[in-house]
């Protein structure tokens, strides 16, 4: 048998005959604009919200560790909703919006905001990252007002040319993928 690596691998990985659930399509977002350095816990208070829960992102930092996907994950429990990890590597998001808009669910993108660095600098920080809300074909940045970009068709994000740090898709509490 001749193997051979495969250089390329699906985000959502799907069993032979297996088709695509979409989870979260109902889902009404509000875009939230973060207040500093906090976009994790504004991304996930945005998501919340959209399940009706009255959530402010100090709830969401009171629980969470801006660094520790796992934290985000056990902090969306209560909403019915855990994150499950994408298959990526560090291409560059514009190589992996169109397959994400074929998904058609809800994920958040997590992007180096400058190139990566290989070693973290002396206070033990890699390098500054963001994270955005994808839900359909939409992207939400609270980085962002939503009339300067925070709220864009995916294709016409601005920052597309930055390196995927992490894809995470949002999955229902105790889905087989889930962190």
């Amino acid at each position: 048998m001749s193997w051979r690596p495969d250089a390329s691998a699906p985000l959502w990985h799907l069993a032979k005959g297996e088709e695509n659930e979409i989870f979260f399509s109902d889902l009404q977002l509000e875009h939230l604009k973060q207040i500093g350095p906090s976009c994790v816990a504004t991304s996930l208070c945005m998501v919340a919200r959209a399940t009706g829960a009255d959530v402010t992102p100090e709830d969401f930092k009171k629980v969470t560790n801006s660094q520790s996907p796992h934290s985000w994950s056990e902090a969306l429990k209560p909403y019915g909703m855990q994150l499950a990890y994408c298959n990526h590597d560090q291409r560059r998001i514009g190589y992996l919006i169109d397959e994400l808009k074929q998904l058609n669910d809800l994920f958040f993108l997590s992007f180096y905001s400058v190139d990566p660095p290989s070693d973290p600098d002396e206070n033990g920080k890699l390098c500054t990252a963001h994270i955005v809300t994808m839900h359909g074909s939409t992207i939400y940045d609270t980085a962002k007002y939503p009339s300067k970009g925070g709220v864009c068709d995916a294709s016409a994000y601005s920052r597309l040319e930055r390196q995927t740090k992490r894809i995470f898709r949002v999955v229902p509490i105790g889905y087989p993928r889930c962190l």
